[in-house]
């Protein structure tokens, strides 16, 4: 509902915008410091792996209305090499690079909706909902 806010995500500094447009929209939409910080988070892991795993690609933020429901979804796509098996990058412990491997399942537990649509060779789309504790 409304405006979609799109951001780049080639490098980390795309992150850090990404964090505080996020932080900006959840203290709007009164979103308690817990939800604000668990939301952050996933927002802030899942642009990381947008750059460094999916070579870049863009962040689409709307804000959500359902009756006196109000949210934020960010979708983060890429056009990389896809994800191959998606159970198992969604284990904590599995990583397919340095990392601790906590960033999807992590994620997942941080939001209150995620969705991921990936295929070898056709990038990869993660949708994170959050909604006001209100």
């Amino acid at each position: 509902m409304g405006t979609t806010v799109e951001l780049p995500l080639r490098a980390q500094e795309d992150v850090v915008a990404v964090r505080q447009v996020v932080r900006k929209h959840a203290v709007a939409l009164g979103f308690s410091l817990i939800d604000q910080t668990k939301f952050v988070t996933a927002a802030s892991e899942l642009g990381r792996n947008t750059i460094i795993h999916g070579g870049g690609g863009i962040a689409k933020l709307d804000i959500l209305e359902q009756g006196a429901r109000r949210g934020i979804r960010i979708a983060f796509e890429d056009k990389g090499p896809g994800i191959r098996d998606i159970d198992r990058a969604m284990q904590d412990g599995y990583t397919s690079g340095t990392g601790l491997g906590l960033g999807l399942g992590g994620a997942k537990r941080l939001t209150s909706e995620f969705t991921i649509e990936s295929a070898p060779g056709s990038g990869t789309r993660v949708v994170i909902t959050q909604w006001s504790g209100k």
